[in-house]
């Protein structure tokens, strides 16, 4: 490298505009990044070509990598883009299972009269189900932290139950695999 009167307790900061043109002459053998001296003449074809190359490649995978994030990004967004409307659906649903259980006391020719609402139920369950919307079924399986929230715990009617959901309060639900709503349920111990 070429020796120039600087003073090297200085730090890049400090130089002045005139001292950075002086320090403009240097050999281009140990110079691997253009930021590391912003005023650097490269001689050489093949070492410019050499920056040029690895500038380009960065450019490139920055633009890459861009675009796979972007992508993830929008396939996430359409996926999750009804959960609003969808969580605030939930509450319907709960309210159509209820009826649809209070009719099963009902005679042969009052059911007939309000079978509509089964069929409203079905309806709408295969429209959400198209969107992603899956049912949990917490009924006899392993309490887990991750999708089950605990209400209260009774006795296991066997030793089997012991640690397993017994009952359900509320029914949780997925939207594309991530959990909306938790499952309330009761727990044997």
């Amino acid at each position: 490298m070429a020796k120039n009167n600087v003073n090297p307790k200085k730090k890049d900061t400090d130089l002045s505009l005139e001292e950075l043109s002086n320090q403009s002459t240097v050999e281009n053998t140990d110079v691997t990044d253009v930021s590391e001296a912003p005023s650097v003449e490269v001689t050489s074809p093949e070492m410019q070509l050499e920056i040029e190359r690895d500038k380009y490649i960065r450019l490139y995978s920055e633009f890459e990598n861009f675009r796979r994030r972007t992508t993830k990004d929008r396939l996430e967004w359409m996926q999750t883009a009804s959960k609003e409307l969808v969580v605030n659906l939930l509450p319907v649903i709960d309210d159509l299972e209820r009826a649809i259980k209070a009719m099963e006391n009902l005679s042969e020719t009052e059911k007939k009269a309000v079978e509509g609402f089964d069929l409203i139920n079905k309806k709408l369950m295969g429209i959400l189900q198209k969107t992603g919307l899956k049912s949990m079924d917490s009924i006899g399986k392993l309490f887990d932290v991750e999708v089950h929230e605990a209400i209260t715990q009774f006795p296991a009617p066997s030793p089997d139950l012991k640690g397993k959901v017994i009952d359900e309060v509320e029914k949780g639900y997925f939207l594309s695999d991530k959990v909306i709503r938790f499952a309330k349920v009761v727990i044997g111990s």
